[in-house]
């Protein structure tokens, strides 16, 4: 089942792009005593990803701080190297944390996966968004067709806190 408000999240390591390259990094270590506002898109450089799903948190970093929100994050099935090259594209390098999801360890264990073989992506991230305090979710957007940024955009999850 679906993770849902009141729901803590589970326990699972991402990949962050380092100078050093790839490290990990744990749900703990990027949520524990932190208010997160976290969005999950199918992958990094496609469309809706970046034209909508992205600026639409990028274009409100200010206005999530003033409402007390330490970080703002996104996750994608998708390796950190991607992910780096996703987050200087986008210019969204040092104001968003891009967490790589790459064998959708995250994903499965919120049960978000989008199984997208059919147009030859595989396994992804459904799209949404939510707002994680102290790695309990008090917020939950989730989007029902992959290419749509209607309800999981930073604008609607701003309007929730």
């Amino acid at each position: 089942m679906a993770i849902k408000v009141g729901d803590r999240l589970p326990n699972a390591t991402f990949r962050v792009m380092t100078g050093e390259g790839p490290k990990p990094k744990t749900t703990d270590e990027i949520f524990k005593g932190k208010k997160v506002a976290l969005f999950a898109v199918p992958g990094a450089f496609t469309p809706t990803c970046s034209n909508l799903h992205m600026p639409s948190f990028l274009n409100n970093i200010a206005a999530f701080k003033a409402k007390g929100v330490d970080t703002i994050a996104v996750t994608a099935v998708n390796d950190a190297f991607v992910m780096k090259e996703w987050a200087k594209s986008t210019g969204g390098d040092g104001k968003i944390e891009f967490l790589a999801d790459g064998s959708a360890e995250f994903a499965k264990g919120v049960d978000m996966v989008l199984d997208a073989t059919a147009g030859g992506l595989g396994i992804r991230s459904k799209r949404y968004s939510m707002l994680v305090e102290d790695g309990v979710v008090k917020q939950i957007n989730i989007e029902e067709a992959p290419g749509k940024c209607e309800i999981s955009g930073g604008q609607a999850l701003l309007a929730q806190i």
